[in-house]
């Protein structure tokens, strides 16, 4: 039986997905600003949304429908109008002092909540699209006649690397928290901060170039 990915390549791909997965960015920074706020497990279900959007990404750079993101101007904008306006809701919500509360207040559906907002997020950022198309492919071996099976098992790969990261990263930033509600202050500005990051990232989101 053929082997589907060597060592090396193995080694070189997680090589490269942990540093990219660290490289500061919107999806690290919306872990890193959750869990300070609120605590490491709504950072972590948030990074379980995250990472469950990779898996979207995956397969449609297996099965090629994320090149119509790279060639067509319209649905490349359109997706990222999406997204951003979705941001700009959850920045609304904040304002209004009910971010995330759709469903009670029980913590299952707060976390409910917070990863279906991970999913959303990422699917509909078309950059991470399009950096999949172009970051996957790099790896795999043409020679061989599994390109779907490889590029299915690169993303597993880079989905794995990044929930590590990103998981790191949640724990560590929710050392903050119990800092965050201690300080008056703080405290009383905190969905005005959540607010903040959410119009940030679509700003972010809503300026990137085709």
């Amino acid at each position: 039986m053929f082997e589907v990915l060597s060592t090396e390549t193995i080694i070189a791909f997680v090589t490269a997905s942990v540093i990219l997965s660290l490289v500061p960015g919107p999806d690290n920074l919306f872990v890193m600003s959750h869990s300070a706020l609120k605590g490491w497990r709504i950072g972590f279900y948030t990074t379980l949304g995250l990472c469950t959007g990779l898996i979207g990404h995956t397969v449609l750079v297996a099965i090629g429908v994320s090149v119509i993101f790279q060639t067509s101007a319209i649905a490349f904008n359109g997706l990222k109008v999406i997204g951003a306006c979705y941001l700009l809701y959850l920045a609304w919500l904040s304002v209004q002092n009910k971010e995330l509360n759709l469903g009670g207040t029980d913590k299952n559906s707060t976390n409910r909540s917070y990863y279906l907002t991970g999913v959303i997020m990422n699917l509909t950022n078309p950059k991470v699209a399009l950096f999949f198309l172009v970051f996957l492919p790099q790896f795999v071996n043409t020679s061989n006649d599994n390109v779907t099976i490889q590029i299915f098992l690169l993303g597993l790969l880079f989905i794995l690397s990044a929930l590590c990261v990103f998981t790191s990263i949640a724990y560590l930033a929710s050392f903050l928290e119990n800092f965050l509600k201690k300080s008056k202050t703080v405290n009383k500005n905190l969905n005005i901060l959540a607010a903040i990051v959410y119009f940030t990232l679509a700003i972010n989101l809503f300026f990137v170039t085709w």
